[in-house]
């Protein structure tokens, strides 16, 4: 699971360094360092719902791997501090790092302080949501999630395997009606081209922290079908290529649904077979050394690109160049990036969570589900297969 958080993060990246646009000044020069200009829109376009599969990823991963992970006997306070903890050190950082850089003496105090708090999501005004630290807006779904998880798991602990599936099932659907809701209810743009979809539209359906803890859910959901002994029998390989196909039909569904839905099964199923793998022993590419400590690092990887990426390109005046420099320039900007990840992983998050995260329930005896093994203490991280 840990090797499975990069590949997230590396979908977020490429959509991200592929830009036709500057999310930091919509002024500055693309993102993109190709000059031609067939390629750069070609791999715009190929890369276009990669950032949104990211997220999605990340989203059901992070329900999976606290579901997996968590004791009954841990009390909603310790756990909402730990994740706490874990989550905002490295998010402070970078956003003193870009008030530093670039905003400071641009961006209004009621457009920095809730960024600064992880509320920005709350609010339908991208001037708020999606300034400063860009990347940051999905923390405040996740805190959202945090808030919620004590709750939620002590509904899912109870039902049958037969009813996690239920669950699962029906949690996909209510996605499915909500944001056909939004799109049924909610005016449509009224001027033609690109967005397709009006601001208010946008923000119901993709920045609303309540909107994505379907997605939250549905991790909940796999993780203990696969701790039930309840997955269906399905090889990582295949849930690959299931997963590719989802990604391919973003193209070709109504553009509401590209934003999380049409990737949510395929992520789930993938998520799920690789975790039914790890179980029984399997190897997989995602358990290699490499992969699991880029997975280690991939959130410091996620929230530096907003510096790494954005503003550097910006600063640099963002030059394009021919194919083969080109390629050498995203190979510069990943080195850049990753390097930006491990220095928040290895000198804020991986000191933080030591001092100040550490579990301090007293030890209990865990409960669980008929035919599960006991749940792991929760660590942070998905378990080691026996």
């Amino acid at each position: 699971m840990t090797g499975l958080r990069f590949v997230a993060a590396i979908g977020t990246f490429l959509f991200h360094t592929t830009l036709l646009v500057n999310p930091v000044n919509l002024s500055w020069p693309a993102i993109t360092p190709f000059a031609d200009p067939s390629l750069a829109n070609f791999l715009t376009h190929a890369f276009n719902y990669t950032g949104f599969v990211g997220l999605t990823f990340f989203f059901v991963l992070s329900g999976f791997v606290l579901t997996w992970s968590a004791s009954p006997g841990t009390s909603a306070r310790a756990f909402i501090r730990r994740r706490l903890v874990k989550v905002f050190p490295n998010h402070l950082v970078m956003w003193a790092v870009v008030m530093i850089l670039f905003a400071g003496g641009a961006v209004a105090w009621w457009v920095w302080l809730p960024n600064m708090l992880l509320l920005q999501s709350w609010f339908p005004n991208f001037k708020i949501s999606q300034s400063m630290n860009t990347p940051a807006w999905s923390l405040c779904a996740e805190l959202f999630f945090y808030m919620c998880f004590p709750l939620l798991f002590k509904l899912i602990a109870k039902l049958s395997p037969r009813g996690l599936w239920i669950g699962a099932i029906a949690t996909v659907a209510a996605l499915a009606v909500y944001q056909t809701t939004v799109m049924a209810v909610i005016p449509d743009k009224t001027t033609p081209g690109p967005p397709l979809l009006a601001d208010l539209q946008y923000w119901l359906i993709y920045l609303f922290p309540p909107a994505r803890v379907f997605e939250f859910v549905l991790g909940m959901f796999v993780a203990r079908i696969v701790l039930a002994r309840k997955w269906i029998r399905i090889s990582p390989m295949l849930a690959t290529v299931i997963m590719a196909i989802g990604l391919g039909a973003t193209y070709i569904v109504p553009v509401q649904y590209t934003l999380s839905l049409v990737q949510l099964v395929p992520i789930g199923i993938v998520v799920g077979a690789f975790a039914n793998a790890d179980l029984r022993g399997t190897r997989t590419l995602m358990r290699g050394r490499v992969m699991v400590f880029l997975g280690k690092i991939s959130f410091g990887f996620y929230m530096c690109q907003c510096v790494t990426v954005f503003w550097f390109r910006g600063v640099t005046g963002g030059p394009t160049f021919s194919t083969p420099v080109g390629v050498l320039m995203l190979l510069g900007l990943l080195a850049m990036t990753l390097l930006g990840g491990w220095l928040l992983f290895r000198f804020v998050e991986s000191p933080m969570m030591r001092r100040f995260g550490r579990k301090r329930d007293r030890p209990t005896k865990p409960t669980r589900l008929p035919g599960t093994d006991p749940a792991p203490r929760e660590t942070g991280e998905a378990p080691k297969a026996a």
